[in-house]
């Protein structure tokens, strides 16, 4: 029989902030926020103590009530991406690299099968073991969930641990039929969100055992091949392993990134800040040595005043030149996007990319040309990866609304404590 481990570092962030200021998370008010951006600005992080005063995880400031006083410490992602790098260290002291799958920055799967007999423990003792390790070294709580399989292991994790005073929850099929069965809201269990669960409300369905007895030709009609893990997980079946997924190669490729503007840009501002973007994006492919031959563009408006727009344009070759890759953006743009609504969500995607060496060359292409420019660019990149992504700047970078010199000290959108 299978046994997965699956450890999630509590309230990560705000741990790491209590962790640097030495005080206690479970004693201490403390949200991680950008207090710059207003009541609005969204809390990435709080305290347990927070928790326990009734306020919800990713509230917002003003969702805080005005009596309780809390330390706002703002986003720090390059120093949380070391605490995580360091943790992950951890995990090797016990498990092969083979036998763990990262899922976050704060949470990770680890086949524990043919180690329990290696150590002499069972999983639980194995499991209390790497936490007590993860505290004592660096001062960070974590919770596990043991199971039979990865999903059993997440669910034992996200539901059963919780109720838990060691903060491990263990799950097998049978326990889970037993225990979660009628478990409510669907959208405590693990890949359903709350659209999916109104759907399943919709058909009369409100937990995991209406979606085990319900009939396989409505929920298939209803969630197509998305039906069957559905209707697997309903039983606590789950065939994926982390071998599985150690294996998987995605038949398509492609390389996305959006923003959400601070304010409302009107045409004009966020044309310059999608070129600023497509910039970013053609850096990115030539670093990577990638090219793509798909660019797919999405605009999102002012409080969603209407549809968003956008669409997909097919290049006539492969590329990850600025030059071309632009063009094409700015085309999209300049035909779908509605010039009298405020602009607030850019997105654009690079799709079929791969990788330079598989593209033919074409006698349309000034060959020349491009291999100029793309040398250019990969001075520019060294340059960049050298001295800071500020060092070479393009003129429209300088211009009223542009965003990439403020984007270039994020990391995941949020300030990187540089």
């Amino acid at each position: 029989m299978s046994v997965y481990i699956c450890i999630d570092l509590k309230t990560f962030y705000a741990s790491v902030e209590c962790v640097e200021r030495k005080l206690d998370p479970f004693s201490t008010n403390l949200v991680v926020t950008d207090v710059s951006r207003g009541k609005g600005a969204i809390c990435l992080a709080i305290t347990p103590k927070m928790k326990m005063l009734g306020i919800r995880n990713r509230c917002r400031l003003y969702e805080i009530p005005p009596n309780v006083k809390y330390i706002a410490a703002l986003p720090r992602m390059k120093k949380y991406i070391e605490y995580s790098a360091n943790i992950y260290a951890i995990y090797l002291k016990y498990f092969a690299k083979e036998d763990i799958h990262v899922y976050s920055i704060d949470e990770a799967f680890m086949d524990a099968t043919k180690y329990l007999k290696m150590y002499k423990m069972n999983a639980i003792e194995l499991a209390q073991k790497i936490i007590k390790d993860i505290f004592d070294t660096y001062g960070i709580t974590g919770a596990a969930g043991i199971g039979t399989n990865m999903y059993l292991s997440k669910i034992a994790l996200d539901i059963t641990a919780k109720h838990s005073s060691s903060n491990i929850g263990y799950l097998d099929e049978e326990k889970y039929k037993k225990e979660l069965w009628h478990h409510k809201p669907l959208s405590d269990f693990w890949q359903i969100g709350s659209g999916i669960e109104r759907r399943l409300n919709k058909m009369r369905i409100f937990d995991m055992y209406d979606v085990a007895h319900a009939d396989p030709k409505r929920l298939y009609k209803e969630f197509g091949v998305n039906a069957e893990y559905l209707i697997d997980h309903s039983w606590g079946k789950e065939s994926c392993t982390i071998a599985d997924i150690k294996k998987y190669k995605p038949k398509t490729n492609s390389i996305s990134n959006s923003q959400v503007l601070f304010e409302d840009y009107n045409f004009e501002k966020a044309r310059l800040a999608l070129k600023e973007m497509v910039e970013l994006g053609s850096l990115r492919l030539i670093q990577n040595n990638l090219v793509s031959d798909t660019v797919q563009l999405y605009i999102g408006y002012s409080k969603n005043v209407i549809n968003a727009t956008g669409g997909t344009q097919k290049l006539t070759n492969h590329t990850n030149l600025y030059s071309e890759l632009v063009k094409a953006f700015l085309n999209i743009y300049d035909r779908t996007t509605n010039k009298q609504v405020g602009i607030r969500k850019i997105g654009i995607s690079f799709g079929r990319v791969i990788e330079t060496e598989n593209v033919q060359l074409s006698l349309f292409v000034e060959q020349e040309k491009n291999d100029k420019e793309k040398e250019l660019e990969l001075v520019i990149n060294s340059i960049k990866n050298q001295m800071g992504k500020n060092t070479i700047l393009r003129g429209m970078n300088l211009q009223e609304g542009a965003t990439t010199r403020m984007r270039n000290k994020l990391i995941g959108g949020h300030n990187s404590g540089e």
